[in-house]
């Protein structure tokens, strides 16, 4: 581990992991953050076990890391295709390992709605056979992805960590309960943990399709489409949207910080502004038509608010900058031009 002084810039941060080889475990490899964080991991170095049962994975996603990487970085890699709901699944992907990045998960709010007995399996039980496995593993420190829907309803803004309000959601209940446990472990067993509270991550590899798509992905692949995006209510509702490459520093820093105090801690994960659903609409169509010049994008249609949305997301990342020295290096924009390419790329004909 390293202070924060040493690894203040992202470089000197992948400077001081290419320093010395780790054994890290990414549980939902196969998704969307969690085959960001492989992909960086193996690229500075790193040897990673993936914990996946591609119930939302896609082996998509990691053969594009493969690619990615190159066959050397990959040999680096162990799969094991199986479930955080099986502790002895959870006991294997632990053994050796120095470092958890726990982001295996079942998301969205519609979805706990509609299904919450599944939510709380892989999101609350998953979570304490994960912090058990590692307990018993020795490893030295569990990073887990909150949420920003810890917030309920409370309602200023920016959000800080230590003010929250009621759940609003089964999905928002079941991240509560993973932050109480982590806390209860640290207290019991002494076992180091720090918490993320995501906001909105956005990037590549994130899927566009079905009932539970992100706003983001959805929103591309309708107005490469030629479709009209949908927003839910009047278009002002509001969010701190995040690129993914903003969530992968913020585990690795979580993982190597030194300080004791940042231990035991939630911290937000976001870029500290905030959006509206209206101007993000605006935002993703300049970015769109920087790779498909001409794009003609159609007006929004607008539907009911969805049960269980909070209305105005916006994150203070004041504790994570001054505790992990996290610095975002990607705004909205900037990142959905990041993205735009592939956004095009696996556009359906």
């Amino acid at each position: 581990m390293a202070s924060l002084e040493a690894i203040a810039s992202q470089e000197a941060l992948e400077s001081h992991l290419r320093s010395q080889t780790r054994r890290w475990l990414v549980t939902g490899v196969a998704g969307f953050i969690g085959s960001h964080l492989l992909e960086t991991l193996l690229g500075l170095g790193q040897e990673v076990v993936g914990l996946d049962n591609f119930s939302t994975g896609r082996r998509s996603n990691l053969d594009d890391v493969r690619q990615r990487v190159g066959a050397e970085a990959w040999s680096r890699f162990t799969l094991i295709e199986g479930d955080i709901v099986a502790p002895e699944d959870c006991a294997q992907a632990c053994q050796g390992v120095q470092y958890v990045l726990h982001q295996a998960a079942l998301g969205s709010v519609p979805r706990s709605i509609e299904d919450p007995q599944r939510s709380h399996a892989a999101n609350v039980t998953g979570m304490l056979n994960m912090l058990v496995a590692a307990r018993d593993a020795k490893v030295a420190r569990f990073i887990y992805a909150s949420s920003s829907s810890v917030y309920g309803d409370e309602p200023n803004l920016p959000k800080v960590e230590d003010r929250i309000g009621r759940p609003l959601s089964p999905y928002a209940a079941t991240k509560l309960f993973d932050e109480v446990y982590a806390e209860v472990f640290g207290r019991s067993y002494g076992l180091q943990t720090i918490g993320l509270r995501y906001f909105n991550v956005f990037g590549p590899r994130q899927d566009p399709n079905g009932p539970y798509a992100a706003v983001i992905p959805r929103w591309a692949a309708a107005m490469l489409a030629g479709h009209p995006c949908v927003i839910n209510g009047d278009g002002e509702t509001s969010r701190d949207f995040c690129y993914v490459a903003n969530a992968v520093q913020a585990n690795l820093r979580a993982a190597l910080v030194e300080s004791p105090a940042a231990v035991g801690q939630a911290y937000n994960v976001a870029v500290g502004g905030r959006t509206t659903l209206t101007q993000l609409h605006g935002m993703l169509a300049e970015a769109l038509r920087a790779v498909r010049p001409g794009l003609e994008v159609e007006p929004p249609r607008h539907a009911e608010f969805r049960s269980g949305d909070v209305r105005h997301s916006e994150a203070n990342i004041g504790k994570a900058e001054r505790l992990l020295g996290y610095r975002p290096e990607f705004d909205l924009l900037p990142g959905l031009r990041k993205s735009a390419p592939e956004f095009l790329s696996s556009a359906r004909p």
